[in-house]
């Protein structure tokens, strides 16, 4: 019998070892890869070729896989969106913020689940309207977060907006989650026992804050102590443990350690390698296990459920379509379409809410495998759909808006440098101020303005740009300038500044600072001791190149299995803060910023590669 349960485990750990390989083989970049693994756990399980048998062994750690899973949930939530910065709207961009747009159409999708759990209830499908609303409502954060990323719109209104939408749904629903197992799991009032758990993850908030910065903490995060993934793993089992004793589900735990990680802001370095730990390890087996454990010939020869599917699958749709309609206020119609798709995706709360539905007897397993399935199919058809209806003809067609505040010998070269497919440019200058002769001449469409007055700039929309260069012949202008651009929320501004004082002041403030006489110092230098270094730079056929990352595909891939062979070299990776020297075992991650040189016909097929 032993035999057997290490048998089935190797065979669990081979098939979510070998799914990723046989996506990139086959190139399902659209389908997530848990999906997958759901999948190829149909294939070896019950409703497959039965390879596997039940065993303490997979059902330990398929239960500590989905801990896990709740609890880098917890830890994608990014609460810095909730700050609401002012910024000065785009015409055609919501005047209200993200975040209230976001509360009030998930406040539409719990209306309208509520609404169409009774038609499900009235049908005789379910018993329970609480599970159903919980069911329909929920929205997969693990699915929505790598299609923004993937399509670059997490730093953009409308992707914060979806963004923000399927956090607060997360949030909400696992609330819910917990109020539904305390009233039906117990015999009532237990939920009130809910704010100890709470209390206790207060409590250990603040204790970590206190100890985050100390500097012994920073020793012991060193070599083989790593404090830090153990004060993680340690707060993942006791809030796990208090969960279990308050009569709530552990996955509450966990899911509330995730979260109080990520209002401590934790390293990068840390993140990666719980991720890793987690997506690497655990959650793969229990990924794997629940297609072992779901029987589809029960299932696909069922009227009842046969007919459940497709329209759950409608209900899912209706839900968000319907409330996310209250985007057209300011976006188009294929946005308003892609947006309500995209949040219809759901996976791992309903997995959790058709568990706990089944263990405590509100469902059977038969309806907990239809709930599931039904998940999968919307975690394959969603992301496909959001691709395909919006981001290849929409996001393809994107330009950066970058402002040029001052017309000049530095300035208007650069303007006729940048690519047009990728950057709109727009120079302004005064009308006193009195351009070079030969620049005059020149074919550049430059607004001339009365004066450099930020309110009037203001005003004339200067500032409702992506990026913006101040390069006036005032340093304390410039500087006046770039700090008002960054009040009003501009996400990258840089200044001309030559004086070390004002250059140290603006940095702080997140502005980008250049200085001719440092870059020309610079550059001169190098010219007399790297000469070859400087042809790079300045040679326009083989110049330097930043491409960034944001294709999952290549998410953790080695440079030595990189399947690009084109006519460049990577010089540079920047992750974050840290800068990396390259090397054959050295992994790609979302959001690097590679620097490459080579031809640029090569550099624009490894932009349509990464980007």
């Amino acid at each position: 019998m032993e035999h057997e349960s290490i048998l089935s485990l190797v065979v669990v750990i081979l098939a979510a070892f070998l799914t990723p390989i046989l996506m990139n083989r086959l190139k399902l970049r659209a389908l997530p890869v848990v999906v997958a693994e759901i999948i190829v756990g149909i294939i070896i399980g019950q409703s497959g070729f039965d390879l596997v048998n039940e065993s303490t062994w997979l059902e330990t750690l398929s239960t500590l896989g989905f801990i896990f899973l709740m609890f880098l949930s917890g830890l994608e939530i990014d609460f810095s969106i909730f700050a609401n910065k002012k910024k000065k709207k785009k015409e055609g961009q919501p005047t209200q913020s993200p975040f209230i747009i976001s509360v009030i159409v998930f406040t539409g999708i719990l209306v309208l689940s509520v609404a169409l759990s009774y038609a499900f209830v009235l049908a005789g499908f379910i018993d329970n309207v609480f599970l159903m609303t919980l069911i329909i409502s929920t929205i997969s954060l693990g699915v929505v977060v790598p299609t923004l990323k993937e399509a670059q719109m997490m730093k953009s209104t409308f992707g914060q907006t979806i963004l923000m939408i399927a956090v607060i749904a997360d949030l909400s629903t696992m609330i819910l989650l917990a109020v539904f197992a305390s009233i039906y799991g117990q015999e009532g009032g237990s939920m009130w026992l809910l704010l100890i758990l709470f209390g206790v993850g207060i409590l250990l908030y603040f204790i970590g804050k206190v100890f985050q910065k100390r500097s012994f903490v920073e020793t012991l995060s060193k070599g083989t102590v790593q404090i830090g993934t153990r004060a993680v793993f340690t707060l993942i089992i006791v809030l796990v443990a208090v969960s279990e004793s308050v009569g709530a589900e552990n996955i509450l735990g966990a899911f509330l350690a995730g979260t109080l990680v990520s209002l401590l802001s934790p390293n990068q370095e840390l993140v990666h390698q719980l991720d890793s730990f987690g997506y690497g390890f655990l959650i793969p087996i229990f990924f794997v296990m629940i297609g072992v454990e779901m029987d589809l010939r029960s299932l696909l020869t069922d009227p009842q459920i046969l007919m459940l599917i497709p329209l759950l699958l409608v209900a899912l749709l209706v839900s968000k379509i319907v409330p996310v309609l209250y985007l057209r206020r300011w976006y188009d119609w294929r946005s308003v379409i892609s947006a309500g798709t995209i949040l219809t995706s759901t996976l791992s709360l309903v997995i959790a809410a058709a568990a706990i539905g089944e263990r405590i007897g509100v469902i059977d397993s038969k309806m907990e495998g239809a709930l599931i399935l039904v998940a999968v199919i919307s975690c394959i058809v969603t992301p496909w759909f959001f691709k395909r209806f919006y981001v290849r003809y929409v996001e393809t067609e994107k330009k950066y808006d970058v402002g040029f505040i001052g017309a000049n010998q530095l300035t208007m070269p650069s303007v006729r440098n940048l690519d047009e497919r990728y950057y709109r440019t727009h120079l302004y200058h005064t009308k006193q101020d009195k351009l070079d002769e030969s620049l005059a001449q020149s074919r550049f469409d430059i607004r001339e303005l009365e004066d450099y007055d930020p309110v009037k700039l203001e005003a004339l929309g200067v500032f409702d740009v992506d990026i913006l260069v101040v390069s006036t012949g005032d340093e304390e202008r410039n500087k006046e300038l770039a700090l008002h651009a960054k009040e009003l929320g501009v996400e990258r501004v840089i200044a001309r500044i030559e004086q070390p004082k004002l250059s140290d002041e603006l940095k702080e403030k997140d502005v980008e600072v250049f200085s001719v006489l440092l870059s020309t110092n610079a550059l001169f230098k190098a010219l007399i001791e790297a000469p070859s270094v400087v042809n790079i730079m300045t040679n326009q056929d083989n110049a330097l190149y930043q491409v960034s990352v944001q294709n999952p595909a290549y998410d953790g891939v080695s440079l030595r299995q990189f399947p690009f062979h084109g006519d460049l070299i990577i010089v540079r990776i920047f992750r974050g803060k840290d800068s990396i020297v390259p090397h054959g075992d050295t992994v790609l991650r979302l959001d690097d910023m590679l620097i490459v040189t080579g031809s640029g016909e090569y550099v624009g097929d490894l932009r349509e590669v990464l980007e």
